[in-house]
């Protein structure tokens, strides 16, 4: 089967529609329709429903774009290899959950660019998980998760812990007069802690799985949110948020996870070792 069949296959299931995946692929929509046409032949099953107006996945399209996009990252993984290898670079696979990256990756990932000259960063988000699969797979080099799976020739290491506080827009709030909160995802860990402490003087209005969102849903709207302390800080020098006085605070670790027997441990390594947690 060709890669082009399946990277094909990916844009038409993402627009469902074959023309806007054609000017996306910059091939005809002739040959876009060839294509599918011919993945469908060698599967032996239909993947578009064509019946209707709008184009629409079938059951065994909706299958296969999970596989597909599996080995679309493989290929480019192999592509990436052979083709950095000759220009002396070494490429890192770096997955995450969507809420890590916007608390501590994207500072990371900088110190990675100034001081790893010869590293190739290519980046992922998935759901913790897809991250395990992904790590276990080979298909990544590291994942970064809020709680960390106990897997044989799995290393597990703490690379941050980070402090949430709850942070409000309105400067006359108190803990008992607390509204309009928005509970983030943290964990299973933290949000059972905080549920248990906060259920008397405290209603969830909202919920979101991101701090970045909340964080930007409160500052439009107005409420209060548990957010990372990191995150916060320019708001609060600037007067937008305010502590909520005698709020409790929680911490959050994050773990990197990577095969024990991974032919890149030593760069793994050198990257962790750019977080200030892990060189104290």
């Amino acid at each position: 089967m060709k890669i082009e069949l399946l990277s094909t296959f990916l844009e038409v299931s993402q627009t469902l529609h074959f023309r806007v995946a054609a000017e996306n692929l910059f091939i005809t929509q002739a040959a876009v329709s060839s294509r599918i046409k011919l993945l469908e032949q060698e599967l032996g099953v239909l993947l578009f429903d064509r019946t209707h107006k709008r184009l629409s996945l079938t059951a065994e399209g909706h299958r296969l774009v999970k596989h597909a996009n599996e080995m679309m990252i493989m290929w480019h993984k192999l592509k990436q290899d052979v083709g950095v290898s000759q220009a002396n670079s070494s490429q890192l696979f770096v997955g995450s959950m969507m809420s890590i990256w916007d608390i501590v990756l994207q500072d990371w990932l900088q110190k990675i660019h100034r001081n790893l000259d010869d590293v190739h960063l290519i980046t992922h988000t998935y759901s913790p998980m897809e991250l395990r699969k992904q790590v276990v797979s080979r298909l990544i080099d590291i994942a970064f998760l809020f709680e960390p799976p106990y897997i044989e020739d799995i290393v597990t290491e703490k690379v941050s812990s980070v402090p949430l506080q709850l942070v409000t827009t309105d400067q006359a709030v108190t803990l008992e007069t607390l509204d309009n909160m928005v509970m983030v995802d943290y964990g299973e860990s933290v949000n059972s802690q905080l549920l248990r402490e906060l259920h008397e003087v405290s209603v969830i209005r909202h919920n979101m799985s991101q701090p970045r969102i909340a964080l930007n849903f409160i500052l439009e709207a107005g409420g209060c949110a548990y957010l990372p302390k990191q995150m916060c800080f320019e708001h609060l020098r600037k007067n937008r948020l305010y502590l909520v006085p005698d709020a409790p605070t929680y911490r959050r670790d994050i773990y990197a996870i990577y095969l024990a027997k991974s032919n890149k441990e030593l760069l793994i390594k050198d990257a962790l070792q750019l977080f200030p947690y892990m060189r104290t």
